[in-house]
């Protein structure tokens, strides 16, 4: 077989790891976008041939297309590859040929995956794929010699069952992406057990609704209320930290804010002092310096900070605004401004109520247009919805030096300049914010 492999849609977060992973396994790897992106501007400099735009004629001599599934059926490549008769998997069927062979350390929950696979790699020597930028390797892929790989397992589309993992960690099993699941809860609940039970070693947030119901399979528990203990946020060198006691554990130290950050940490210790001595597990701990898009800390001075988060859920945003305000209170700094991108119209109509709630805290709310995913485009009244927040709506917003400039018809209507100053969401906002294109 051709050791030559296709990604279409390379350009994403997921796959663009799943084909650094391949690359470094000895496959020629070639992929393709709709689009520029800093991904794959960074894919070619590693190596990777990028096409854009997607083409039948990118499609030559490869034995294996692998393509996301933002790609639809009628796609140029897809159809070329179908009538060459090259080997055609999604994402999630091509999970079984990537695994295979390796210990997996495969963490799953609505939330905080992405964290937590991160912490893990900080303390066990392993290749990592994860959904996020690690900070500590500057990338979503990081390649180790050996068995053992640490792997973001997805639920969204139930790929996570298309895993083998050694251990499973489960954040959380809060209902999302249930466009799937056909909105059936005991469809999207039933996915999670059988995931759990595919593992040898489960570690699991116990006091999860529904993690709490499987008493009938055995798991590490964590129990956050009474397990974790004298959680602090603590500032080193200017950045923030958790310290918290763990169980009978003694204390710990990790990068980030607020108890979500204690409690993924928790997850990760409870895994890692499986495969290693408990002190190796503190001191390797420290060296989580965060991952981006994730309370990213992109500016700082005495006036003001300038925070990304990919916060785009109502539990995830309602956490990550505690964080803010701890942090903010810190600094010593008396104003919260949140700018939310919604993502996606089914994600928001379907959680309409808990986003109404979700922003309780802050000072200003500025709201951007829904970040549209391959939608049909559906009216929202968030002007009447969020009206209790006094909302200021702009097109986009704009890094500017010492702040953020807020825009609405190509015309300037506002800056941002004081306090903590946080974007919440999983679409362009990050690039707005950072100002790349």
């Amino acid at each position: 077989m051709s050791s030559k492999i296709h990604f279409i849609g390379i350009g994403g977060i997921g796959l663009s790891a799943l084909a650094r992973f391949l690359q470094k396994n000895g496959y020629t790897i070639s992929g393709s976008d709709m689009k520029e992106t800093p991904i794959t501007k960074t894919l070619r400099k590693e190596g990777i041939a990028v096409s854009i735009p997607q083409s039948a004629e990118n499609i030559t001599d490869q034995s294996i297309v692998i393509y996301s599934a933002a790609v639809k059926p009628d796609n140029p490549e897809i159809i070329a590859a179908r009538e060459k008769g090259m080997l055609l998997l999604s994402r999630k069927e091509a999970l079984p040929f990537i695994l295979k062979g390796k210990k997996v350390f495969a963490v799953a929950g609505a939330h905080g995956k992405s964290t937590t696979s991160a912490m893990l790699a900080s303390i066990i020597d392993a290749s990592v794929i994860i959904g996020a930028e690690s900070k500590q390797f500057g990338s979503n892929m990081h390649f180790a010699e050996g068995e053992n790989l640490i792997f973001e397992a997805d639920e969204s589309d139930a790929s996570f069952l298309n895993t083998n993992p050694y251990i499973a960690i489960v954040t959380n099993a809060e209902p999302e992406h249930m466009e799937f699941y056909d909105y059936d809860l005991d469809r999207f609940y039933d996915a999670y057990r059988t995931f759990i039970r595919k593992a040898k070693i489960r570690v699991i947030n116990a006091e999860d609704s529904f993690l709490s119901t499987l008493t009938d399979i055995e798991a590490i528990r964590l129990y956050p209320g009474k397990d974790i203990k004298s959680i602090k946020t603590v500032i080193i060198n200017g950045d923030p930290y958790t310290s918290f006691v763990l169980k009978d554990l003694g204390t710990f130290e990790v990068f980030g804010v607020g108890e979500h950050i204690a409690i993924n940490a928790s997850l990760t210790i409870l895994a890692a002092i499986t495969q290693n001595s408990l002190e190796t597990v503190r001191s390797n701990l420290r060296a989580y310096k965060g991952i981006k898009k994730r309370f990213d800390i992109l500016e700082k001075d005495d006036r003001h900070v300038i925070i990304d988060d990919y916060a785009h859920h109502p539990t995830e945003i309602e956490a990550t605004i505690k964080s803010a305000r701890k942090y903010a209170r810190l600094l010593g700094l008396k104003k919260v401004t949140a700018i939310w991108q919604p993502h996606k119209y089914s994600r928001t109509i379907d959680n309409l109520e808990k986003f109404k709630e979700c922003f309780v805290g802050i000072d200003e709310l500025v709201i951007l247009p829904v970040y549209n995913v391959g939608e049909e485009e559906q009216f929202i009244d968030f002007e009447n919805h969020f009206r209790k927040y006094n909302p200021r709506f702009a097109d986009t917003v704009v890094r500017t030096k010492g702040g953020i400039e807020l825009r609405k018809d190509h015309r300037e209507i506002g800056a941002l300049h004081e306090g903590v100053i946080i974007g919440l969401g999983a679409g362009d906002i990050t690039y707005q914010l950072r100002g790349v294109s």
